[in-house]
């Protein structure tokens, strides 16, 4: 019989560490039924058919959350046979929580406590028996890190699966056992038996689904809850969490003993102060962030370790592949249509895209290190200072930083944002922060126009960040999506030396992804722009060395006008590139290699050239915000409509970010044009001048709603004012 483990803990305790220990290699990926949040499973190595299911990371059982409801909703209904709790043992107190909470749920429970190499190292002692007794269920210490006690995790976590027996909950006071005892008369035979405490104490704590699934049970006790809420003087939820943290208070006194500590605090602490400092704080961060690029993709003469291998790939693509492939199908007199297809569509497209690779690899990994070695949630603790004052809060830049990766997780990812409001408004702009579809495109400008410098990469994300807080300011004024911002409350794990397994993994998955796609919405993009290029309005094929006349030249030539002003509107290819940049942003190099002929790498001289003498640097600077802020893949777009729910609502938000774009772009390419001394037209300058004004009355307006909470709005779920 398949037993089914369910893993369960609070955010930043070792979670996917463990998961990943337990399962290796056998997981899948999906979402939960109805929410875009991942679901993953895996079979447990070491055990007969044991299957274990990652909950996300959560602080409590109450339905604040779409994580805490996705954990509650599974635990009630699909009811695993056990339970791994895995607890921060650095962090007893906080983390036995939410412990507490699984342990009135009934189900076998077996609590994994991590990070015991911390705790040894702290000089602190654990008594893992009186841990175990003051809980009621096994306790087995674990570092999920190193692996340590892993092997004795499965073998007591398949013991207490297979044995069936049910966890015993955590005894508060008599007065509030007796309030707990009546919540499960009022609810007998109307929840699950298995599960009548934890329904009770929901019952009696006011979680409102309970409550509104329940409304005669609840009455039935509202006078025995006003009784001890008289009694206490307090509400009765701060009553039952303070009986909670008593209890935990008491466990944790008699099984820890904690050695002196320094008065400097921790090693971690004393980083904290400089990283998280409200003066070095964010400069720390863009020295970090600005070195990664500098890193990555050069500066000046020095070339970036991505740049390096990947002008090392691009030249492989061209020469032999792209080479060999052209002269084989001239060798065998392969039709003219089949050779441009092979080696223009096909490897032009695709392999102009695939030659970013190994710059993108380092970047993810570059990425994976900072998160798992805890600096990330620093980044975020620091941001908040900066969101609140433009309406958001520090938690709308966790989204950010995942949708650094990609879009669409990074749209998901704002479902941890409590506020309907901030999570809206984080779902509309997280993707002007460039993901890494989007690198090929700020490396193409970088090495074409300015000699391969990082800055431009740096250049691209602070934008990226600067028009998320201006819009924070714009949408807040809206009546639709106004309020404060959401309290930032964020757990910050200690320093550690990062898990490789878990960064290995976090950088090929992302990297396989992107490969998927070049493989596939690429790959179909690419041949689709080759015919579209190749044959004109009457399906003649104009042969490979001319698109004009083409279909493509038609649709381009119609549509360019619109960014004349912009600086590069007088070239249909750039304007198509653009277009099919919406299907993936990384198609805008494949369409560049396809159309021009060439293989469109960073570094390649044809590109060079090509966009040398029809872009000036000012206008490339222009080209490349337009295509960083504008409306995101379709996939990006997809995920944006799930988060919105209405179709009305997405285009309103794909309008204002094609049009923030706009004006932007004519922004910086007026400005960079009159500070580098290069040709602009007078009418861009007024255009700009006026687009300026516009975007600085809207930061500058009074706010109608400020004066008002949030919550005195109905979020109708339809953006407008």
């Amino acid at each position: 019989m398949t037993l089914t483990i369910a893993l369960a803990g609070n955010p930043n305790c070792g979670k996917t560490t463990l998961f990943n220990r337990l399962t290796g290699s056998s997981q899948r990926v999906g979402n939960w039924p109805g929410v875009t949040i991942d679901k993953k499973v895996g079979k447990i190595k070491g055990a007969d058919d044991a299957e274990l299911v990652d909950l996300p990371g959560i602080y409590s059982m109450s339905p604040y959350s779409p994580e805490e409801i996705v954990s509650r909703n599974y635990l009630m209904n699909e009811d695993p046979d056990a339970i791994i709790n895995i607890v921060d043992a650095t962090n007893l107190e906080r983390n036995l929580f939410l412990t507490l909470q699984i342990l009135d749920t009934g189900i076998p429970t077996v609590i994994a406590l991590n990070m015991m190499d911390a705790v040894q190292k702290n000089g602190d002692e654990i008594d893992i028996g009186k841990l175990s007794r003051g809980l009621g269920c096994p306790v087995v210490p674990i570092s999920a890190l190193k692996g340590d006690g892993v092997d004795d995790l499965v073998k007591k976590i398949v013991e207490t699966g297979n044995s069936k027996s049910r966890s015993n909950p955590v005894r508060f006071d008599d007065d509030i056992e007796e309030l707990i005892s009546k919540g499960e008369e009022a609810l007998r035979g109307k929840v699950p038996e298995s599960h009548l405490r934890w329904f009770a104490v929901k019952l009696i704590e006011n979680d409102k689904t309970v409550d509104e699934d329940h409304p005669d049970a609840k009455k039935a006790i509202s006078s025995d809850i006003s009784k001890v809420e008289e009694d206490y003087d307090d509400e009765i939820d701060a009553i039952i969490a303070d009986a909670r943290y008593n209890r935990i208070s008491g466990i944790v006194s008699d099984s820890v003993r904690k050695a002196k500590r320094d008065e400097r605090g921790t090693l971690s602490d004393r980083i904290d102060r400089i990283v998280t400092s409200r003066i070095w704080g964010f400069p720390i961060f863009i020295v970090i962030i600005g070195a990664m690029f500098l890193g990555i993709i050069g500066f000046g003469d020095i070339t970036g370790i991505g740049t390096y291998f990947t002008d090392w790939l691009n030249g492989f693509i061209e020469d032999p592949i792209q080479t060999s492939v052209e002269e084989w199908c001239i060798d065998n007199e392969v039709s003219e249509a089949l050779t441009g297809l092979l080696v223009n569509g096909i490897i032009g497209g695709v392999g102009a895209v695939i030659g970013f690779l190994p710059q993108m690899l380092i970047l993810f990994l570059a990425l994976c290190i900072l998160e798992d070695i805890g600096y990330m949630s620093r980044v975020a603790f620091v941001m908040d200072r900066i969101f609140r004052h433009f309406g958001l809060s520090g938690k709308s830049f966790i989204p950010v930083i995942v949708g650094t990766g990609c879009g669409v997780p990074g749209i998901m990812a704002s479902r941890t944002i409590e506020s309907e409001r901030d999570r809206r408004i984080t779902a509309m702009t997280v993707t002007f922060i460039p993901c890494g579809a989007k690198l090929p495109v700020i490396s193409m400008i970088a090495g074409a126009l300015f000699g391969g410098n990082g800055l431009v990469a740096l250049f691209a994300y602070i934008l990226g960040i600067i028009c998320i807080l201006i819009s924070g300011i714009i949408l807040k004024k809206l009546k639709s999506l106004s309020g404060t911002p959401s309290p930032f409350i964020m757990e910050l794990p200690p320093y550690h030396i990062p898990s490789w397994l878990n960064v290995a993994k976090g950088t090929l998955d992302r990297g396989w992804s992107f490969v998927k796609k070049a493989g596939t919405i690429i790959l179909l993009a690419s041949v689709l722009v080759w015919f579209l290029a190749s044959y004109d309005t009457h399906l003649q094929f104009l042969g490979n060395d001319t698109t004009e006349g083409s279909i493509l030249a038609s649709i381009g030539g119609a549509i360019c006008v619109i960014f004349q002003p912009l600086g590069w509107g007088t070239n249909w290819e750039l304007t198509v590139g653009t277009i099919t940049g919406l299907i993936a942003k990384e198609n805008i190099i494949g369409t560049f290699g396809t159309l021009f002929g060439i293989e469109a790498g960073e570094s390649g001289e044809g590109l060079e050239e090509i966009l040398q003498s029809i872009l000036t640097p000012a206008a490339g600077l222009g080209f490349l915000a337009f295509n960083l802020i504008c409306a995101p893949c379709f996939a990006a777009i997809g995920a944006m409509h799930r988060e919105l729910g209405t179709w009305r609502s997405t285009l309103l938000a794909v309008g204002y970010q094609c049009l923030l774009a706009y004006g932007v772009s004519m922004i910086i390419y007026a400005v960079f044009s009159l500070i580098w001394g290069t040709y602009i037209h007078p009418g861009s300058v007024v255009a700009a001048i006026a687009i300026f004004a516009i975007l600085a009355y809207l930061l500058v307006a009074k706010d109608p709603f400020r004066q008002l909470s949030g919550d005195e709005y109905d979020a109708s779920g339809e953006m407008g004012a």
